[in-house]
């Protein structure tokens, strides 16, 4: 068949083929699909024509078929091909948005197209599957070899994994355990296929090519400030002055962040710890909010014997970026601290 189609001609063959439909077909397509105006919803089509919106997507569904039918002895079979070609390297499923990206690109047609035409093609190939709409889902194409139980297999076994790390993973790695966990129940699982149906879900979000976790946590997503400094940190992963947090967010989202507003949300934010003059982490790494004198009677507690002085400067450092001058005057603090022989020192005994 055709090896390259443009824009004009695939314009033109879809409305030549949609000429071969009954007028309520041609209708009820053209203004599914935006084609000459906006993309209207079952329900206003139903609206116009007093029917149920049930009855429209049979209308639609049958219109299809009937396109599908005409598509095989046409230049638009080379998209159908296409797509196939597309789906099995994904391993047989693809949600409907990246599919038709990938046809765009594939097959060199400009951006102008009504990208509605291309997804009517598509859904017309009778090799290829299109999912119903569901709630918190992507709309998807997949091949018939593909069983739902698999989709549902994948989905919960990821978000089982998630919820017990409780954090984001690497994709590779969720995926791997994926894999293993259902070889029992399904055999081999192809590693494309599992990225892909992890598309599918509006709950699980992927960031920066290879993490993956839960929509919800904000980590890959980030919308809020507060969400920016703790996805700088996890990036990072180290202590951070605010004025030099300020100037990642910056870098990394692109939008200017006055230094004044990220220490506000630092100081009011309780999983951000101050451990040194200005400088912040996250409380999820194991850090106390509290005065270096804090941290001081904390290490006492959990020792539950005296310590030297250069014992309680070496556990205060671990958590807190300060001058061991400072360790010292806090240990002076007479009311909480006592000196019980050379350089000893404990908490003070009732």
């Amino acid at each position: 068949m055709v090896a390259t189609l443009n824009t004009k001609q695939i314009q033109e063959s879809f409305l030549s083929i949609l000429g071969g439909l009954t007028d309520k077909e041609q209708s009820v397509i053209t203004r599914r699909i935006g084609l000459g105006g906006e993309k209207e919803t079952l329900q206003s089509i139903g609206n116009t024509y007093g029917i149920t919106r049930e009855r429209v997507r049979q209308i639609e569904d049958v219109g299809i078929k009937k396109i599908g039918r005409i598509v095989r002895s046409s230049a638009l079979v080379y998209i159908q091909e296409t797509a196939e070609k597309i789906l099995s390297v994904s391993g047989g499923l693809m949600t409907k948005d990246k599919l038709v990206m990938a046809l765009i690109e594939g097959i060199g047609i400009e951006k102008t197209l009504n990208e509605g035409i291309l997804e009517v093609i598509v859904q017309s190939d009778f090799n290829i599957q299109k999912s119903k709409p569901q709630i918190g889902t992507q709309t998807y194409f997949y091949t018939p070899n593909i069983q739902k139980k698999l989709i549902g297999a994948i989905h919960k076994e990821a978000m089982t994994i998630l919820k017990k790390k409780g954090d984001i993973m690497e994709k590779a790695a969720l995926y791997e355990m994926i894999r293993l966990n259902l070889a029992s129940a399904f055999g081999k699982i192809e590693i494309c296929l599992i990225d892909a149906v992890l598309d599918i879900f509006d709950e699980l979000v992927k960031g920066e090519e290879k993490y993956i976790g839960l929509t919800k946590w904000k980590i890959l997503n980030p919308s809020t400030l507060k969400d920016k400094a703790i996805y700088v940190f996890k990036k990072e992963k180290n202590p951070i002055h605010f004025v030099e947090l300020a100037n990642k967010i910056s870098d990394y989202f692109g939008e200017p962040v006055k230094v004044a507003t990220i220490h506000n949300e630092l100081i009011r934010n309780n999983e951000f710890v101050l451990i040194g003059r200005g400088i912040y982490v996250l409380k999820e790494w194991g850090y106390k909010p509290g005065t270096v004198l804090d941290v001081i009677m904390d290490i006492f507690a959990k020792a539950k014997t005296p310590l030297s002085t250069e014992e309680i400067i070496a556990r205060v450092l671990k958590t807190r970026k300060v001058k061991t001058s400072t360790i010292y005057m806090n240990l002076q603090n007479k009311q909480q601290i006592e000196r019980v022989g050379r350089n000893m020192y404990q908490l003070k005994q009732a």
